[in-house]
């Protein structure tokens, strides 16, 4: 219990300590015009306050990554909470305020766009077709994921199929309307029922004692059922994604960009939604390692559920918060997902647009483009939940590594402190790398070569860095005028 809450501790002071920290380097301009503003346009420019675009930032963030991949993540035991703590004040949220303000200062270009401004042309025509790629991913698990759970709970009445066509449904209306006009107001109540699902389990988890691991040093180990085929590094860094760090949030950051109308609220609604969704991650990790009695009994319980973590949510609301609790929650964990799913369609709709120069005033030209997305979207969800979200998961953490870099790039070009990006950089090069080649739907590598290997390439990433960064400091001087 006390490593929970020192978890929780650590990550409100991340919040307001580092928070201001990083938000100092960026260096925010309150009498700076902002695109919501100067390009309004009532669809996707839409001036909102700043505690409705915190929440709908939430919401499009906290799919089921900070809910899914904690339970799944908690199997390696205490490690997890570290991971959450550490990834979400000096990794995740740094990554989400830093791509969501660089939006904010471009006139609320899409992350593949900002990428290739920095990157070159060819990383921004490859951002694009991987960025919207992802999205459909993204849409189509959670398209599914949240059926499978609304089915348990109506056995008999509807299926996943009935109910995957509803969210489908909803998915193309939220796509296509002002951003104001359906997800601006159905998010209080789906913002309500998430966060009453965090405090409502955390509360009542305290209250029976559940035994939390603690992070001794002999809990300080690798607790997965089969650690030599599930090592801590890499597999648990992609695991928990959302509740850590994600590079989908760095999609839905310029959708908020396009709505602020303030700076100086960049640090509450960026940063501050994700030190929130750590909170709801080292819950759900929590609950997962106490629920059945311990670590180990969350593994044999994963094993006997063939990792269907909705199962275990679905277990974990009714016992400790009663029926109507229970159902609350459930609308919490389902909102997570749908409300994530829809803007992962409408981060699709504005990439391609962005890249085609296609105007989306008009409801026909949104269609032309929704169309196809929604199609290729339908058909993924025919394939084995699994796989699509094995390579969603590694998909998800490789767009944050570039991110990350093109941030990089950035503070450097603009002479700001770029070392908090580059030390999440270099570490997360080094997680996706390893990932590739020794998960099983990667190359299926030896596990000590992989990890050597990614070592490595996350080295030639970071000389690379340093030797491009040092020439073109060289080549600034040279240019100055003498």
């Amino acid at each position: 219990m006390i490593t929970f809450l020192l978890s929780i501790v650590a990550l409100v002071l991340g919040y307001l300590i580092y928070g201001r920290f990083v938000e100092k380097v960026f260096t925010i301009d309150t009498t700076r015009p902002t695109p919501a503003t100067t390009q309004a346009d009532g669809v996707d420019y839409v001036p909102m306050k700043w505690r409705k675009i915190f929440l709908i930032q939430f919401l499009n963030i906290a799919g089921l990554g900070p809910i899914f991949g904690a339970i799944a993540g908690a199997v390696w035991g205490p490690v997890a909470f570290v991971w959450i703590v550490f990834g979400a004040i000096f990794a995740g949220a740094v990554h989400d305020f830093m791509s969501g303000m660089m939006s904010l200062r471009m006139n609320g270009l899409s992350i593949h766009a900002i990428v290739g401004r920095y990157m070159g042309n060819g990383v921004k025509q490859f951002m694009s077709f991987f960025t919207v790629a992802m999205m459909i991913l993204v849409g189509a698990v959670f398209i599914m994921g949240p059926a499978t759970i609304l089915s348990g709970l109506t056995t008999g009445f509807m299926g996943v199929t009935a109910w995957a066509t509803l969210i489908f449904v909803y998915y193309v209306l939220a796509t296509m309307l002002p951003i104001d006009k359906l997800i601006g107001r159905i998010y209080p109540f789906f913002g309500f029922a998430m966060l009453f699902m965090a405090v409502g389990i955390g509360g009542a988890m305290i209250v029976n004692g559940l035994p939390i691991p603690e992070l001794i040093p002999s809990n300080f180990t690798n607790m997965n059922a089969d650690p030599g085929k599930f090592p801590i590094f890499p597999m648990l860094f992609v695991t928990i994604a959302c509740g850590a760090i994600s590079g989908f949030h760095s999609t839905q950051s310029p959708l908020m960009a396009r709505c602020i109308t303030n700076e100086k609220y960049g640090r509450r609604v960026f940063y501050g939604a994700m030190i929130t969704e750590g909170l709801v991650a080292l819950v759900w990790a929590a609950v997962g390692m106490s629920f059945f009695g311990g670590v180990r009994e969350l593994n044999d319980v994963m094993a006997a559920q063939k990792g269907n973590a909705a199962w275990i949510v679905n277990e974990i609301s009714n016992s400790l918060l009663g029926r109507f609790g229970a159902v609350l929650a459930i609308i919490g964990v389902v909102a997570a997902p749908i409300t994530s799913g829809d803007t992962a369609f409408r981060s699709a709709r504005l990439i391609v647009a962005d890249f085609l120069k296609f105007d989306q005033k008009s409801i026909k030209n949104r269609l032309i483009l929704v169309a196809p997305l929604f199609t290729i979207g339908f058909l993924l969800t025919q394939i084995d939940f699994s796989i699509i979200w094995r390579y969603m998961a590694w998909s998800n953490q490789t767009l944050a590594t570039i991110v990350l870099w093109a941030i990089t790039i950035y503070l450097a070009t603009e002479l700001k402190f770029y070392w908090i990006t580059l030390v999440p950089a270099v570490f997360m090069s080094a997680v996706v790398s390893a990932y590739l080649l020794v998960a099983p739907e990667g190359f299926g590598i030896n596990t000590f070569y992989g990890q050597i290997a990614g070592v490595c390439i996350a080295g030639v990433l970071l000389i690379w860095f340093l030797v491009w960064n040092n020439s073109a400091k060289q080549l600034a001087a040279v240019k100055l005028p003498k």
